[in-house]
């Protein structure tokens, strides 16, 4: 079956745009002092000849993607590359369809033979993983959803079913067994958020690294106009949710971050916290054992934690923990861990509650996750991977049409605030937090509703370009 509505890739372009952090941000044992952020443009073209162009972007980030003893340059310069071939593969790849249809196909069909030979090119070397392979697919994919709402000039969540779609959720999707659940003429707009709302309650980033009061500041802080310790930060934006960044391998340490936040949290007026273990911990006791601290020595803290997220090794497979006793205590999710709905199936058999969904996943899956999640009865989340720039709308977007437990984590205004300050100055609701809320008023218009031409922003030389541009243009 095919429509007069359906595209297919013509060309792509990829721009990597460097940006520098004000201040460090922790990751697990390694530390993010400087990301590339993949900016790419991809054509499509409709059966009548008709293009239009959308754009998608990530920040490449290293730590999160690929956790490893390999030194930094040697993995950034994998995902470059990786973006490199991906650009020509994504301009080559004849598949028409409506994005979310030609998106799974490529991820299907084309990713697992690019990163394998990725990986048979680096030879012995560490192979880099599926999770950073999806991250750089993810800004071809974003860019192709855009440039199909561009085409038809919808924004592309009214795109989500009929007419435009041209197979149901059950082609993608499988339930879980003796449940019930059947995705028989069911789409993705039967389980999202419409019509969206306009303003999210915003999550605040403590990493392991970050400052908690005055009494940490050595005076080689950045004086730079932003706040450098956390009280601060909730004061400014009016905070109401707090993530905790937590090491996983030192429970003393552990606790005792978790206690020192939710004092100044209380003293501030912070509604929420939650505790990111950075999928370090392997045994769900060293979990059970601080939240059984928190209830009996502080159980305004304990009560304030609305869900912990991802204790656990990022493969499911390898590392089949049952972690029904963790969830017992608190909402537990998958993040890292939740490569796509069939991970997430088997997450929920090993008792995880609740599914964190990243853009940086592929808007691809990041849709399909949401809606095996939600069609179980399982929570969503919608977690930043400190999106500055263009990377910032389709991440709000989705949470902002996913229902989420409570709003959306966002944190670039807190490590680099100047790098999108061109795009702050057409959607200044979205780059920095207000009554500790990002609004998405600004956001409107065909594809993700960037307003690029508004956008004052000049970029880098392509680094690849590839494919022809047949047909008559659509205006962006």
């Amino acid at each position: 079956m095919s429509k007069a509505s359906d595209v297919r890739p013509v060309s792509a372009s990829l721009t990597f745009i460097p940006v520098e952090t004000r201040v460090p941000l922790k990751f697990g044992p390694e530390t993010l002092t400087a990301v590339t952020c993949a900016r790419v443009q991809i054509e499509v073209t409709d059966r009548s000849g008709r293009v239009a162009a959308g754009w998608g972007e990530t920040p490449l980030s290293v730590q999160w993607v690929w956790p490893s003893a390999l030194s930094y340059a040697d993995r950034h310069e994998a995902l470059k590359r990786a973006c490199e071939e991906l650009t020509r593969a994504w301009a080559s790849f004849y598949e028409w369809g409506h994005p979310l249809e030609v998106g799974h196909a490529f991820q299907g069909e084309v990713l697992p033979g690019l990163l394998a030979r990725i990986n048979e090119g680096r030879g012995a070397g560490e192979p880099m993983p599926w999770l950073a392979a999806l991250v750089c697919c993810s800004a071809f994919d974003i860019a192709l959803h855009d440039a199909y709402g561009v085409l038809h000039g919808l924004p592309v969540y009214e795109t989500y079913g009929p007419p435009y779609m041209n197979r149901d959720l059950a082609e993608f999707l499988e339930p879980a067994a003796r449940t019930g659940v059947t995705f028989e003429g069911r789409y993705p707009r039967d389980y999202l958020v419409t019509p969206r709302p306009e303003r999210l309650p915003a999550w605040h980033l403590v990493g392991g690294l970050d400052l908690l009061d005055r009494s940490e500041t050595v005076g080689t802080e950045p004086d730079d106009g932003y706040p450098v310790v956390l009280s601060e930060w909730i004061d400014r934006d009016g905070l109401r949710c707090l993530k905790v960044k937590l090491r996983g391998n030192g429970a003393d340490w552990d606790y005792q971050r978790l206690v020192r936040v939710g004092e100044i949290a209380i003293a501030g007026g912070v509604d929420w916290l939650t505790s990111d273990f950075n999928c370090t911990v392997t045994d769900p006791a060293y979990v059970n054992a601080i939240l059984d601290r928190l209830v009996a020595e502080h159980p305004q803290i304990y009560g304030m934690i609305l869900y912990v997220e991802q204790p656990f090794p990022y493969d499911l497979e390898e590392h089949r923990i049952d972690v029904h006793s963790v969830s017992a205590r608190k909402p537990l999710f998958m993040d890292e861990s939740a490569h796509d709905w069939r991970a997430v199936r088997m997450g929920r058999e090993l008792g995880w509650t609740g599914v964190a969904l990243k853009t940086c996943k592929t808007q691809t899956g990041a849709l399909l996750s949401l809606c095996w999640a939600k069609a179980h009865g399982m929570t969503l989340m919608v977690q930043d991977l400190t999106n500055p720039m263009l990377a910032q709308i389709p991440h709000v977007l989705l949470a902002a049409h996913a229902g989420t437990i409570m709003g959306v984590e966002t944190n670039a205004m807190q490590f680099y605030p100047d790098a999108s300050l061109p795009e702050e100055a057409v959607h200044p609701g979205l780059y920095r937090r207000r009554d500790g809320e990002v609004d998405l008023g600004t956001v409107r218009g065909p594809g993700f509703g960037y307003r690029l031409a508004e956008v004052d922003r000049e970029l880098p030389e392509p680094a690849v370009v590839a494919g022809e541009r047949p047909g008559a243009e659509v205006p962006g």
